[in-house]
């Protein structure tokens, strides 16, 4: 059984809230009990269960015991550093490298100043953002698809 609070739509307040787009906070079902007592420990005992089963089923393979003496031919990072590594791989500069691997966080670090310049949420109404998100995107595709291919292919897939 739920508690429903019914809006008073015949509250002035509440209309000029509405009429704004806000004030919807202001009825519906309350969070206790019914969330916090009866959908939360569903969800959370529900996670546990796909952790613990995924375990069972399907558990992590213990590959072969480390040798310190024997160095694999290509040593590649995690997935999410691919970018940055084929950057400092083809840059023959290696310093220019590192000031290209600093401008990666540096530049994500004026998104939000970039962002507030237009007051628009809607994409299509801020194209140079949007540009430079859908550019940013297929560049880091590229430099990490690039860093698993060979280095002197590693820029042109060998296209061209």
């Amino acid at each position: 059984m739920s508690v429903t609070k019914k809006p008073d739509l015949s509250d002035p307040i509440l209309k000029a809230k509405l009429a704004k787009g806000m004030g919807h906070n202001s009825y519906g079902e309350p969070a206790w009990p019914n969330d916090l007592l009866y959908m939360f420990p569903v969800v959370i005992l529900g996670t546990f269960a796909c952790c613990i089963g995924l375990a069972v089923l399907d558990p992590a393979a213990i590959g072969e015991p480390a040798n310190p003496f024997a160095t694999p031919l290509e040593i590649l990072p995690e997935w999410y550093f691919y970018p940055v590594f084929q950057l400092l791989r083809t840059v023959p500069n290696k310093l220019l490298g590192v000031l290209l691997m600093a401008a990666v966080p540096a530049g994500l670090i004026t998104v939000p100043f970039i962002e507030s310049i237009n007051k628009f949420q809607n994409p299509y109404r801020r194209p140079i953002a949007s540009s430079l998100f859908l550019l940013g995107t297929v560049v880091a595709i590229w430099l990490g698809v690039g860093a698993c291919w060979p280095i002197d292919i590693s820029l042109t897939f060998g296209l061209f």
